[in-house]
């Protein structure tokens, strides 16, 4: 407890620092934030420190099953979201979950709107709406959150966990509940790869 108890100390000392930036120091501070967390028992984790990098672990027809039960507009998409998962070497239950978590598959929020796996912030180059990155296709949106996870993530700040990414991709300072997104996260991949629904 006493170990758990200084290490969100350590978190929230980072935290601030991140809220803080100047330029060119920014990744610097995400990659000490990620190593002092890396070990770190998160509530509802259960300990684990979960690479999104790897082999797909839920197959085209089950993400398929999935999306149709939700009532999601993006079923049949399923085989788009294996196909990215093999491109960019990130489990598709990690990219299935987040959608999940962001807009319950497209359902509600901007996403049912900017066909957007993750509500990601709009930036420069990208057709906007209400803020956030808006595609022709899911399948477009879902190979722009590969990406990002992928070149800035992983390859540019090191973050390969659940635990690393999502309070630097959801932080709490928009109101976002980071514990319970790492917590659903895992709950969610846990139970797909056990062959089932939530």
């Amino acid at each position: 407890m006493r170990r758990f108890f200084f290490g969100l100390c350590l978190v929230a000392l980072l935290y601030a620092g991140l809220t803080m930036w100047q330029p060119g120091k920014t990744v610097a501070t995400i990659s000490t934030l990620n190593n002092l967390t890396h070990n770190l028992t998160l509530p509802g984790s259960q300990g684990s420190s979960s690479s999104v990098e790897g082999k797909p672990t839920v197959e085209a027809s089950f993400i398929d099953r999935v999306l149709e039960a939700s009532g999601s507009r993006a079923a049949g998409t399923g085989q788009a979201l294996y196909q990215d998962a093999l491109q960019y070497g990130i489990d598709d239950a990690y990219a299935l979950a987040f959608f999940l978590h962001e807009s319950m598959f497209g359902t509600t929020g901007v996403a049912r709107a900017t066909l957007s796996l993750g509500n990601i912030r709009c930036t420069p180059g990208y057709t906007c709406i209400q803020g956030f990155r808006a595609y022709q296709t899911w399948q477009a949106g879902y190979e722009d959150w590969y990406r990002l996870i992928r070149n800035l993530y992983i390859n540019q700040w090191g973050l390969r966990t659940v635990e690393a990414i999502i309070p630097i991709y959801a932080p709490a300072r928009d109101h976002n509940d980071v514990t319970g997104y790492v917590a659903a996260v895992e709950n969610a991949v846990r139970t797909w790869r056990a062959g089932k629904n939530i």
